[in-house]
């Protein structure tokens, strides 16, 4: 029988340079310092950088050889997401893996600055606009990977209404947060078929922590909290165990592009990291590209995915 995969089966990762957003605190912070302690060169993407630099001296502490640097970005911010894309690639020749692991959950109705519903334009939008401007310093290098963090609330309540993207006409913070959930799954599966059709050996790979203790939650409903606490010892794992599924994406030699990890426990609430199967929704490859289409009409970010390069457009 397989042993269950642990953070002490990752690979070697000296020589490899890793940007995680959100890596200040919770599951950003375990898997930024997994990666660190492994030997991976990690940029700590954050909108906080005071926090940020905090907890990269907290992982330079573990160990000699620990690298770790602090990057601002605030993903509900196109302006922010170019302007931290241009220092990253001024900075480094090079970029191995990308983990999209920032995000925001069931906040209050809130239109960012470029005029989009906050968590869609966190959790989405954002992420794919930073994608697409590192993806020119991924594509040349043997191996690296796009992981980006989905949750199993992409199932609750989630559709993508093109027609009310950002919610004007009514908003559901649970649903809002399931819709930008699913559409890091779409965004997953659709950046795998174009890099597979363009021959690349970059692999896009997906996601979730399960139910692990992390910062999200502040913004549960107060009814919902007590339900939160009671059934926290049967559901619910450390920000550790839930960090493996992603780390296991982002480094397991095994895994293979257009992938989905998530704990193998029951209901996939927690557990070590396994293959798990999205939504039915998630796999629509029409609803894919239309969502891809779109994203790149609101980001005006184009993936150098024929011959190009990224590069931002005024939406």
């Amino acid at each position: 029988m397989k042993q269950l995969w642990s953070a002490d089966d990752m690979p070697d990762q000296h020589g490899r340079v890793a940007v995680v957003t959100g890596a200040n605190t919770g599951l950003g912070f375990e898997i930024a310092s997994a990666l660190a302690a492994r030997g991976a060169a990690v940029v700590l993407a954050v909108r906080d950088t005071g926090k940020g630099r905090q907890a990269a001296d907290r992982i330079n502490g573990l160990g000699p050889d620990a690298e770790v640097t602090v990057q601002r970005l605030d993903l509900s911010s196109l302006e922010s997401v170019g302007s931290a894309a241009d220092e990253l690639r001024a900075t480094h020749p090079k970029i191995d893996l990308l983990i999209n692991n920032a995000g925001v959950m069931y906040t209050p109705r809130t239109t960012t600055i470029d005029g989009y519903e906050l968590q869609f334009a966190t959790n989405h939008l954002g992420h794919f606009a930073f994608t697409g401007l590192l993806l020119p310093h991924m594509l040349p290098v043997p191996g690296s990977r796009v992981v980006t963090v989905s949750s199993i609330s992409h199932k609750q309540r989630a559709r993508i209404d093109f027609d009310d993207l950002h919610a004007q006409k009514s908003y559901d913070r649970v649903a809002a947060y399931g819709r930008s959930k699913l559409a890091n799954l779409l965004f997953t599966y659709e950046l795998q078929r174009r890099l597979a059709a363009n021959h690349a050996d970059t692999l896009a790979v997906a996601s979730h922590p399960g139910v692990a203790e992390s910062d999200l939650s502040r913004n549960v409903a107060p009814w919902m909290r007590p339900l939160f606490a009671a059934a926290g010892p049967f559901i619910r794992q450390s920000a550790a165990m839930g960090a493996l599924p992603t780390l296991r994406a982002a480094t397991d030699p095994e895994v293979v592009g257009g992938q989905y990890y998530g704990p193998g426990g029951l209901g996939g609430f927690k557990g070590h990291p396994a293959p798990v199967t999205s939504s039915a929704e998630s796999y629509d490859a029409a609803l894919q590209r239309r969502l891809w289409t779109v994203s790149e009409e609101l980001t005006g970010v184009e993936f150098p995915l024929h011959g190009g390069t990224a590069e931002r457009k005024q939406p």
